[in-house]
């Protein structure tokens, strides 16, 4: 694992094959930290399937309405929800999608974003600038290559738990 410089803005994921740690950017997207890290702490996250994965794009997770894997995942709703809380307003910066970047998933209005996000499997610049980054993985990015693909995949990997690394050594 990663050596972890800000435990307050960083986030571990377990996965089914080990820990993905991931280092937040909150002087790049204080409001889309926040709601990452406020979702997490409620435990919203846990359990919620990666509902859209793209080889050599992205892996997408984050619908708490309608992809959590125990209490009422819908292969067919997963991707259409988000959470309680209002939309944000985006957060556009000049930073690159690159492999492992942690991207904010929004509809067609830029200021959608919810809870859904996606993680980068290879660069995707053609995204820069029109969606909001937030993050990037610090560690255990073999484990998010390994995660099931598909639109929806047909046995949807999902993330176990969702901590932030201040809490967990606490």
């Amino acid at each position: 694992m990663a050596e972890i410089k800000d435990p307050e803005n960083s986030i571990i994921i377990t996965l089914k094959d080990g820990e993905v740690v991931l280092e937040l950017l909150p002087d790049v997207a204080p409001k889309h930290v926040e709601r990452i890290k406020t979702l997490a702490r409620d435990g919203k996250y846990d359990n919620v399937a990666f509902h859209r994965v793209i080889p050599g794009f992205m892996a997408q997770t984050g619908d708490v309405e309608n992809a959590n894997m125990e209490k009422d995942y819908n292969p067919g709703r997963a991707g259409t929800g988000g959470s309680d809380l209002p939309d944000l307003p985006a957060e556009f910066s000049k930073l690159p999608f690159d492999r492992g970047v942690l991207g904010m998933a929004r509809s067609s209005n830029p200021n959608s974003g919810n809870s859904q996000f996606f993680i980068m499997f290879d660069e995707g610049h053609f995204l820069n600038g029109q969606y909001t980054v937030f993050g990037r993985v610090l560690s255990g990015m073999e484990f998010v290559d390994n995660i099931e693909k598909g639109e929806p995949p047909r046995n949807p990997d999902r993330m176990v738990t969702v901590r932030i690394a201040a809490d967990v050594a606490a």
